[in-house]
């Protein structure tokens, strides 16, 4: 087969358009035929050795201006030449140029019938497979132009809140499930705890929030580790169902202080512990002894009191003024009462901001509110009167640092020469300016030095009082060597839990300081050359107990 002469004319391709915009072979002129040979004359001409017909192809015109006729390029064109030995066309028309440009491109699938006849017309070595270059991301260019259809992009989740942190509290919410408050007040009692939780924007970085239902008996709904997010929380919120019973309320503050609070729940140590009790009505228990036990513990108790009694029904209360003697203080920062349960969403946004107010949450334990500190004085003889009131002066500035009240800090003293007298118990002053006026009044008593029996004294006279949750903390100050042994008593107190710390002045003996003080001896002994020196103290014994405190686990 030959390639032929300029003067044969080509025929138009089966089924393509008369148009010359979609015929893409065009006649050659003998002129550029003759440049093409001229200027490739190391490769001359050869004939195919194959029977068939050797096609001819020929990169299509475009037109160097006019673009609105144009078509996108689908590369070469074939074509062939009729002659006598060229085997009948398929009666059927061949799909033309711009059929098979659709085709490539996916726009539309191919006819029936036209598939095979397009397979014939292109060489089996050459065929491309069908692309979609409409596809976001798909490169026609690539080799083999074998492009495998994309994956569908994974849709990425909503990222979910942390929390808010600069509420990170851990909070128990009892709610009434008793029969007194109705399917329809309960029910809107979920509601009101759901948006509660979306307020608050519960997140492991921010407040933690579970749910305790009580009646006769406490159950708890789901613990603070249960959900770590509002949106999580919300349906658990309205899955609740209403148990019924009595209104409980001091049985299942006692229940949140035993179990609730507890690292398998989810209680996170640093965060403050906050209750807050919805009541409708009134509570058919007593709560005070409860909710003292639960604030010894640490825990800040909010109470929701809805349609409280009037005042004829107070005479039905069981404990008369059950919210004061149950909240940390009465000043109305801890209660809210809401006089109908069809106006309680009022009360959301205040008590949202209560809660959160983590600087007033006051009967959360602290280095500076969970103490019961004894201070055992020397008024022996060698410490004279002016050097008195200096010891005095310093047992003042130590105590003005911490939070004093019954649920907080409690200070106590005791005075020793030979004897020992209790100038003033624990509890005995419930408020920091009674407590520093009642220092201030200790008279020096003048006398030896038995600094041992002093401390036993004290064991018996005021930690054997201490309450339960309050860490024990006794400050020993002497000038001198005592007359009597001073180990044996120190390693008692020692075992009853009692921090000891030792100050000498002056005389004092360097090795019954170090036998008075708790381990290490570096951090709870310290000693002074002039009473004047003691100031210089102050701040680091009230360092060393709040990181000794801060190292222990709360609550």
């Amino acid at each position: 087969i030959r390639r032929q002469d300029p003067a044969v004319t080509y025929k138009r391709q089966s089924g393509a358009p008369a148009n010359p915009v979609y015929n893409r072979v065009q006649h050659p002129t003998a002129e550029r035929i003759q440049q093409a040979v001229q200027s490739n004359p190391t490769f001359a001409r050869r004939d195919w050795p194959h029977t068939y017909q050797r096609p001819d192809w020929h990169s299509g015109h475009r037109r160097p201006t006019d673009v609105s006729h144009a078509v996108p390029d689908s590369g070469y064109t074939w074509t062939e030449v009729d002659s006598a030995e060229t085997p009948a066309h398929n009666p059927r028309p061949a799909a033309s140029e711009y059929d098979r440009w659709l085709l490539s491109f996916g726009q539309a699938p191919p006819r029936m019938g036209e598939q095979e006849t397009i397979r014939k017309a292109v060489p089996e070595a050459t065929r491309v497979e069908p692309i979609d270059a409409w596809k976001p991301e798909v490169n026609p260019f690539d080799a083999g132009f074998n492009v495998r259809e994309q994956d569908p992009i994974p849709r990425v989740s909503e990222p979910v809140s942390q929390g808010d942190p600069n509420c990170k509290v851990d909070m128990a919410f009892l709610m009434d499930g008793s029969w007194s408050i109705g399917k329809r007040r309960f029910k809107i009692q979920k509601e009101f705890l759901a948006e509660v939780s979306q307020v608050l924007n519960v997140g492991v970085a921010g407040p933690m929030m579970g749910i305790i239902q009580y009646g006769d008996d406490p159950v708890t709904e789901f613990n603070l580790k249960a959900f770590s997010s509002s949106r999580d929380l919300t349906p658990a919120v309205e899955r609740i169902v209403q148990k019924g019973g009595q209104s409980n309320v001091g049985k299942a503050l006692s229940y949140i202080n035993r179990h609730f609070f507890s690292d398998t729940n989810g209680n996170r140590g640093g965060a403050p512990n906050v209750a807050v009790v919805l009541v409708d009505g009134w509570p058919t228990d007593k709560v005070e002894e409860a909710a003292r036990l639960a604030r010894e513990s640490g825990i800040n108790i909010f109470f929701v009191t809805i349609e409280g009694p009037d005042e004829n029904e107070k005479q039905s209360v069981v404990e008369a003024n059950f919210v004061d003697k149950a909240v940390c203080r009465t000043n109305g920062f801890y209660s809210l009462n809401v006089p109908s349960w069809f106006s309680l969403r009022k009360s959301l946004q205040p008590l949202v901001k209560r809660v959160c107010d983590t600087d007033r949450l006051v009967c959360s334990k602290t280095c500076l509110n969970a103490n019961d500190i004894a201070f055992v004085i020397d008024g022996s003889s060698s410490v004279g009167t002016g050097n008195f009131r200096t010891v005095l002066q310093f047992v003042a500035n130590i105590t003005k640092e911490f939070e004093i009240s019954d649920t907080d800090t409690r200070v106590g003293a005791v005075q020793y020469t030979y004897e020992q007298r209790l100038e003033f118990a624990f509890g005995q002053y419930n408020s920091k300016p009674e407590l520093l006026n009642a220092i201030k009044r200790i008279n020096y008593w003048s006398g030896g030095t038995s600094t041992g029996a002093a401390i036993t004294y004290a064991a018996e006279q005021l930690f054997s009082k201490s309450k339960p949750n309050k860490r024990k903390i006794m400050i020993v100050i002497t000038d001198g060597r005592s007359y009597d042994d001073v180990r044996a008593p120190a390693l008692a107190v020692h075992r009853t839990g009692v921090i000891a710390y030792s100050i000498g002045i002056a005389w004092a003996a360097q090795d019954e300081l170090e036998y008075i003080a708790t381990d290490p001896d570096k951090e709870h002994s310290f000693f002074v050359d002039e009473f004047d020196n003691l100031y210089k103290f102050v701040d680091k014994i009230i360092h060393n107990i709040c990181q000794e405190f801060n190292s222990q686990p709360r609550n």
